[in-house]
């Protein structure tokens, strides 16, 4: 099992999760269509000429996903009950067809959980990173976490 527990989980731990992964354009066309998300900023390159970035950008959902996927064999994979939420989330430049991203995920905060003892509590801060250094997305995740078996 990749995840870490939640006593092996400390403020200040920085991943650099590997690999990294290209982003494709059946990437976005399939994650657009099946959030039913008809954006032609997505979806239709002549309409995205026209635009600020004067092609077509990745859904900015599928983003986030991508970078926290990427995120999980290191930090979460099977030791996590359950996301509580994300907070903080921001997208300071766009992702394109073709673009690699890379993700790190630091600690920010670990706590005791007050409703359910047997767990704990871990406040991620995810960034995904593309291929010439720019941040494309961060994003702060709690997540609800095992405890070591005793």
């Amino acid at each position: 099992m990749g995840g870490k527990y939640f006593e092996e989980l400390h403020v200040g731990d920085v991943f650099h999760h590997q690999p990294g992964r290209t982003v494709t354009e059946t990437d976005n066309l399939l994650f657009s269509a099946l959030t039913l998300n008809p954006q032609p900023l997505h979806l239709d390159a002549e309409f995205s000429k026209n635009t600020e970035f004067g092609q077509r950008l990745v859904n900015s959902i599928f983003t986030l996903g991508l970078v926290v996927g990427l995120s999980v064999g290191d930090t979460t994979l099977g030791t996590t009950v359950g996301n509580l939420g994300f907070d903080r989330t921001e997208f300071p430049k766009p992702v394109f067809i073709g673009d690699t991203i890379t993700a790190q995920t630091e600690v920010i905060e670990v706590r005791e959980s007050k409703s359910r003892p047997q767990w704990g509590i871990v406040i991620f801060e995810h960034r995904g990173v593309n291929q010439r250094g720019e941040i494309v997305v961060k994003a702060r995740r709690s997540a609800m976490m095992r405890r070591k078996p005793a």
